[in-house]
């Protein structure tokens, strides 16, 4: 898979929140990882996981692909 930086929260680009384009037409996004806690009101399948981001960089994302 080849991923390209969208938007990003830092401009350390491995250790912030961060949005990227892959070259399958999706996203995928790296996030701060949440605990058992957080995730008590949803049932994750086998093979997901869920990671917390900024409205502010989803919004940042969205400019950025003209939506």
């Amino acid at each position: 898979m080849k991923l390209t930086r969208v938007a990003g929260e830092c401009s350390n680009r491995r250790s912030c929140p961060t949005v990227y384009a892959s070259d399958r037409d999706t996203i995928v996004v790296q996030g701060y990882a949440l605990t058992p806690e957080d995730l008590a009101e949803i049932t994750l399948p086998e093979g997901e996981n869920a990671v917390e981001i900024p409205l502010s960089l989803l919004k940042e994302a969205a400019r950025a692909h003209g939506v």
